[in-house]
């Protein structure tokens, strides 16, 4: 394998330093995403219980995933910087959630990526990770 096909690859190498985050588009198309996983909750029907868990105005909730998803997804660590150490299964404790609003608000992230111009082995990626902390809430909020 020659040079330029081994920085290709490693380019591609999601979860290893920045690249997810380049991959999502940085900041701005962190944004977008999350931007349409907030319409999409407002809209489907499907998601009326998990909005139903959201403050009427989503400016606080849209900022707060905004810097966790930059994080988490390899780039500045904004949530810690704004409002400090999270434990993402704790800070959702105080909700019902089970089965049915884990696949609702994964449903809205799906439908949100979709959306976004990244390559399909990005999507599949991003979908995949997020299910982990989706099933940690889950578990931590016992139903």
């Amino acid at each position: 394998m020659n040079q330029r096909v081994i920085e290709q690859s490693a380019s591609k190498a999601y979860g290893v330093g920045d690249a997810s985050y380049r991959a999502a588009g940085e900041l701005a198309g962190i944004t977008r995403l999350v931007d349409d996983f907030y319409e999409l909750m407002d809209r489907l029907p499907a998601a009326k219980a998990i909005r139903a868990m959201h403050p009427a105005d989503l400016t606080e909730s849209r900022k707060k995933l905004v810097c966790f998803l930059s994080g988490w997804l390899g780039g500045p660590k904004l949530y810690a910087q704004e409002y400090g150490p999270i434990s993402i299964p704790g800070a959702h404790r105080q909700f019902p959630i089970g089965e049915a609003e884990s696949e609702a608000w994964l449903l809205c992230m799906r439908e949100a990526a979709a959306r976004q111009p990244y390559e399909p082995a990005f999507r599949d990626y991003l979908l995949t990770q997020l299910r982990v902390p989706a099933e940690r809430i889950r578990a931590a909020c016992g139903r």
